[in-house]
């Protein structure tokens, strides 16, 4: 059951790291690293957020 919990926070952690970088990356082409970063960093929060609690069901 511990290991379980550890994936799920290592998955939860990729997919929050994955959405800020995309954020990062959009913002730059938009010629908005700032504006794309916080984008990035909410939308990873919510998506990791959401994937534990599908996993904590």
């Amino acid at each position: 059951m511990e290991n379980q919990q550890k994936d799920t926070n290592k998955i939860a952690g990729a997919i929050f790291v994955g959405c800020m970088f995309i954020g990062i990356a959009v913002g730059m082409l938009m010629h908005k690293t700032g504006v794309g970063t916080l984008i990035g960093i909410g939308v990873g929060f919510l998506a990791s957020a959401m994937y534990r609690s599908e996993k904590n069901k």
